[in-house]
């Protein structure tokens, strides 16, 4: 029950720091994870990733309050409630980002975080099947592959961005990230390569590593120093003590709860709760970003797509084909091509599309009967902010989330674009065998205020929430940890997962939250 590091949870980051910090053996290193096991082909089969995020066993179910600017919808937040936590559960898509995001994290105070000072942690961590880059590594943990875009659609789609005159990237992870191109999963063998496969599992091998799952209620703090945690498992309320640090690598809907309910945070909001103030952080939980997206869907002239599948029989032959030989249209998240476009006057690209063969959601439910085909297209780079807070003081109790999705108006004009953007691809020549018609939003919706209603009642969340205990300088009042991801006014205790974030980076998080393991444990080891 005592270690020298102790880690709250088990996901992309805690994954990554578990394995650096015991990879030396010696440090002893304590993981705790409220989920249960990841084994099983809900989790383990990519194809299966609409699954495991909407059941109980392996997400923790928390929803949004009434979202104003949404027409009043609560939206599902997914996190991961499983061994290796989110990487779990999410899509497997890899993107690192665009350097241009990290230049600017280095801007907003954290120092060391630009892209030179993050690239080699991104080197470090992957296996990249791609050839010899001065970009990429080949020797890391975390397998990174390409889909092998068998559907017709996915190489129509690539085309079609060409003949509109945007480029082509054969690697948007290494030197360009613009243009369209392959999409790249963290997927090996035909199996999800979570951060569980890649780094927890061989970590637990080790003798100086363990796991305890439990639930971290909160941060035992004495004298302004973090000792432990307070962990309830079997009923009883218990303290795993630490000789070194407390991580917490929650999630950035968990952390910042973690840190109030530990007496870091707004004082205001603290005192309502009838918390004790140990440090007034104003920033935590403030500062919460996400990317939304929306599907644009057209029916397909030719019945080529996944539809062809969505039936009993063809699930159980792909499940058959997975099970026994790793083979198959199980092996993929089916997102093999995509793109990163900028919007006019955009310096740098701030639109993101994933393409997939099939019109559904990403929750699994078909949105029309028969074949089509769909982009998922959102801004990258929202100015809309919103906030996790405490609903009570009691540990059991889900945060209050509001994310304030589309509560700028620059975000609507940006939506409107994506959606104008979208049906100008889907009009090139590449897809005219293909392309029937709209399905939605609907060729009859054509006007500002017909889309914008649209954007209202059907843009989803992509799942990608972080910023809540921003990283900046040690003097900003505002920020919750300094450059070495250590909490402002505490010792020994440091958070490393996507709450640092100080602005949501271009594309899916989980490469940057791995990323920041990494680099967190060198920051740790370098002060030993």
């Amino acid at each position: 029950m005592q270690a020298d590091f102790i880690i709250i949870g088990s996901g992309s980051a805690g994954a990554a720091l578990a394995y650096r910090l015991s990879e030396s053996g010696r440090y002893s290193v304590l993981v705790l994870e409220a989920g249960g096991s990841d084994i099983g082909p809900f989790i383990q089969m990519p194809a299966a990733l609409s699954y495991p995020m909407n059941m109980a066993r392996y997400d923790w179910g928390f929803k949004t309050r009434p979202e104003p600017h949404l027409g009043g919808r609560r939206l599902a937040t997914p996190r991961g409630k499983v061994i290796g936590g989110s990487s779990s559960i999410n899509g497997m898509v890899f993107v690192r980002g665009h350097a241009q995001d990290y230049n600017h994290w280095a801007a907003c105070g954290a120092t060391g975080w630009d892209y030179a000072g993050v690239l080699p942690y991104f080197k470090r961590m992957e296996h990249w099947y791609g050839g010899r880059s001065k970009w990429r590594g080949d020797r890391g943990p975390l397998h990174v592959t390409r889909g092998p875009m068998r559907n017709p659609l996915h190489k129509a789609f690539i085309a079609a961005g060409q003949q509109m005159g945007q480029p082509y990237t054969g690697d948007y992870n290494g030197a360009q990230q613009e243009g369209f191109g392959p999409m790249e999963m963290t997927i090996w063998k035909g199996r999800r390569w979570s951060t569980a496969n890649a780094y927890l599992k061989p970590a637990l091998k080790r003798q100086n590593c363990g796991l305890i799952r439990c639930f971290a209620r909160k941060v035992v703090i004495e004298e302004g120093r973090a000792v432990g945690v307070e962990i309830a498992r079997g009923g009883k309320l218990e303290v795993v003590r630490a000789n070194r640090e407390v991580i917490i690598s929650a999630s950035s809907i968990n952390t910042p709860k973690i840190l109030m309910l530990s007496g870091i945070g707004p004082a205001a909001h603290l005192g309502e709760h009838g918390i004790g103030v140990v440090a007034n952080r104003p920033g935590v939980g403030q500062n919460l970003q996400d990317h939304l997206e929306l599907y644009i869907q057209q029916a397909s002239l030719q019945p080529i797509t996944l539809y062809k599948h969505w039936n009993l029989f063809s699930k159980a032959v792909i499940g058959a084909k997975w099970l026994f030989a790793k083979r198959g249209l199980g092996t993929s998240n089916q997102f093999e091509s995509t793109a990163f476009l900028r919007s006019p006057g955009a310096d740098y690209p701030d639109i993101q599309y994933h393409f997939i063969p099939i019109a559904v959601r990403y929750d699994g439910k078909v949105a029309a009967e028969g074949h089509g085909f769909q982009a998922h297209v959102g801004p990258m780079r929202s100015e809309s902010r919103g906030a996790v807070t405490l609903a009570s003081s009691d540990p059991d109790m889900p945060p209050e989330i509001r994310f304030n999705y589309m509560s700028k108006a620059q975000d609507w004009q940006d939506f409107r674009h994506c959606i104008r953007l979208t049906r100008e691809i889907f009009t090139q020549d590449a897809f005219k065998p293909f392309a029937g018609r709209e399905i939605q939003p609907g060729a009859a919706l054509q006007s500002d205020d017909e889309l914008d209603e649209f954007i209202r009642q059907h843009a989803e969340s992509a799942f990608h929430p972080c910023g809540t205990a921003r990283m900046g300088a040690a003097d900003d009042m505002n920020a919750v940890v300094d450059p070495g991801c250590r909490v402002i006014g505490v010792e020994r205790l440091r958070v490393a997962d996507s709450s640092i974030f100080p602005r949501i980076t271009n594309g899916n998080l989980n490469a940057p939250s791995i990323m920041v393991g990494e680099k967190a444990a060198d920051l740790v080891l370098s002060e030993i």
